[in-house]
């Protein structure tokens, strides 16, 4: 009778109070203890359920509690607290299992609605294990608050998934703790399955018939597993097949043994939580990129247009100030913006379109800053902070002569292109922390470049209504007498651009480049790597080579110094004997391979100029 008073109450409540999202956050923050489940869900609400809340198709609704005791099906993820069950669940933390399917292009499953902020689900819980299938079941564990902004987020269309999927249903359990611990201890034999039986047991069967349709499945595959040449039947799997990913991730973490340097994780958002969540996972050994630093990646942001030749125009010249060799540089759609988990992936953002920036895109740009990234403006229209664009009509595509102030040395002198458009001052005053970088040396010494921090993490902005990315041959050059100016300017044009991105946090330094070594044909098993070479006698040219069509490769039992290694022509080691490095141990990689049959047989090269090439036919 209490439930149902205060569901009552709760629902009087929704319909003259302000917003959905607090009658689900005070519903969540009443009820989490007492014995019952939340469901959000685009279904009706099943015999039993009260509904508290419906949002378009969507409802989120209350029932008896849900226990989730049988975990035999269920997979560990590697990063899971399960390998410590005590730890699991600390006060105040709601278990639920989401449910997604994949997304349909007829559209009878609708992803999340790109005009609003997206919620990205693996950065409000901690993912403990998963069931795969349709639908692809994961449970997690989240704070009582957390748990209800998934909650809002899937009711409001804003919730994605890692994998891509499409949430269907999220549904609060009780874990029983003897399930919990029996799932712990059987954890190394569940990650070396290599099966997926949800994904081909039709709906509607009986749980015995399920039994033994996945009984069947198991010895068939454990039959071809001893058959030889059973393998060579089966047809390449997708990415999207989740026993090939689960096996890829097993296979990943026996690397990241087996090197010297921890690889960072690289999961889909990357993205990190401050404060005592960030702690737990290091506690618990999940890195994050973002603890050390952004991943090296420069995105080129260039509005709706759609000319490769702007975009190839700002990545030629970025790539000729910064090294080549330590950064990546891609152009980031306007599609992309809300969509794509670029904000913890990128280091720098360059915006250069004179396009009015979208309000949500703005606010997505800014999260970047909040959460230390920096941006780069080539004569945008992006502004915050108090500093605001005044337009200059008469300066439009004109070259005009800039003072530039340097950290180190007196003021630099050169002539730019201009868009047009210069920077107000702005705030004024001690409380002030835009700082002018450049002004032009006119009678208004209009400023052209401002530098704007933000925020407590490191975020700032360096913004330029000069063309630092055009040179003379710009289209946009009307007279012989700018061209020269324009042209004399050069190279102190990106003397100072270098000066820029090297205050951003880049390294404009050119670094040596690495000599290419040789490939080492290994395995963990002589049996598997005699049967390797046995197959290559047949698959090679007399020489030993097998060519393609970017690079070769030629087998060798052994390989001396003096013979170069070039980006088209790879030698490869088959005697294991001579193999030693300092990044990599194959007996620590052999001792946490999990799987039976992938990564039994490994390329490993110290210095590569690409593997895409090395795969490539």
């Amino acid at each position: 009778p209490a439930m149902l008073i205060t569901l009552c109450y709760l629902y009087l409540w929704a319909r003259r109070g302000p917003r959905s999202a607090a009658l689900v956050r005070s519903t969540v923050r009443s009820l989490h203890r007492s014995r019952c489940s939340f469901t959000f869900c685009a279904r009706q609400p099943l015999p039993g359920e009260s509904v508290c809340l419906r949002v378009g198709g969507k409802v989120f609704c209350t029932g008896e509690a849900q226990f989730l005791d049988d975990l035999n099906r269920w997979r560990v993820l590697l990063i899971s607290p399960w390998v410590h069950p005590e730890e699991l669940l600390p006060a105040e933390h709601i278990a639920f299992v989401t449910e997604s399917v994949s997304a349909r292009p007829e559209g009878l499953q609708k992803g999340p609605d790109s005009s609003k902020e997206i919620v990205k689900w693996s950065d409000f819980c901690s993912p403990l294990a998963y069931k795969p299938g349709e639908p692809f079941k994961l449970i997690a564990e989240a704070s009582v608050d957390n748990f209800s902004s998934l909650g809002i987020a899937f009711l409001e269309d804003r919730l994605q998934m890692d994998n891509g999927m499409v949430p269907h249903r999220i549904v609060s359990v009780h874990l029983e703790e003897s399930a919990l611990k029996e799932l712990a201890q059987e954890a190394p034999s569940v990650k070396e399955e290599s099966s997926d039986m949800d994904a081909v047991t039709p709906a509607g069967k009986s749980g015995l018939a399920r039994g033994e349709e996945e009984k069947s499945k198991l010895e068939e595959e454990e039959r071809e597993e001893e058959e030889p040449g059973a393998g060579e039947q089966h047809h390449l799997h997708l990415s999207s097949c989740q026993e090939c990913l689960e096996l890829e991730s097993s296979t990943i973490e026996s690397v990241k043994f087996a090197s010297a340097e921890n690889i960072p994780e690289l999961p889909d958002d990357c993205s990190s939580r401050p404060g005592e969540e960030e702690e737990e996972r290091l506690e618990k050994g999940v890195k994050r990129v973002n603890l050390a630093g952004k991943p090296p990646n420069i995105l080129v942001y260039l509005g709706s247009e759609a000319a490769k030749g702007r975009f190839e125009q700002v990545k030629s010249v970025l790539r000729e100030c910064v090294d080549a060799e330590s950064y990546t540089i891609y152009q980031l759609h306007q599609e992309q913006v809300l969509r794509d988990p670029w904000v913890d992936n990128s280091l720098l953002l360059v915006i250069a379109t004179q396009e009015p920036i979208p309000e949500g895109s703005h606010k997505q740009f800014m999260t970047f800053l909040s959460r230390g990234g920096k941006i780069l403006g080539f004569s945008s229209s992006f502004t915050f902070g108090g500093v605001q664009i005044r337009r200059k009509n008469k300066l439009r595509k004109a070259v005009q002569e800039l003072l530039v102030s340097r950290k180190d040395g007196p003021e630099v002198k050169l002539n730019l292109l201009v868009s047009g458009c210069v920077f107000e001052e702005g705030l004024k005053g001690d409380d002030s922390r835009v700082k002018v970088w450049s002004r032009l040396n006119n009678a208004d010494k209009d400023p052209v470049i401002v530098h704007v921090p933000h925020g407590s993490s490191g975020g700032e902005a360096i913004l330029s209504q000069a063309h630092l990315e055009l040179d003379s041959s710009s289209m946009d050059v009307q007279t012989e007498e700018d061209f020269n100016l324009l042209k004399m300017s050069n190279a102190k044009r990106y003397e100072v651009l270098k000066e820029i991105l090297t205050c951003l946090g880049l390294s404009c330094e050119s670094s040596e480049v690495p000599v290419l070594t040789p490939i080492h044909l290994l395995s963990p098993d002589e049996e598997i790597h005699l049967a390797f070479l046995k197959w290559l006698e047949g698959n090679v040219d007399a020489e030993g080579l097998r060519p393609s069509s970017k690079v070769s490769l030629k087998f060798v039992s052994s390989w001396e110094s003096k013979v170069e290694v070039t980006p088209s022509l790879v030698p490869v080691v088959t005697e294991m004997g001579s193999f030693s490095s300092q990044h990599f141990s194959l007996e620590t990689y052999q001792q946490h391979l999990q799987t039976k049959k992938l990564g039994k047989i490994l390329l490993f090269t110290e210095v590569t100029t690409t593997t895409m090439n090395l795969l490539d036919g």
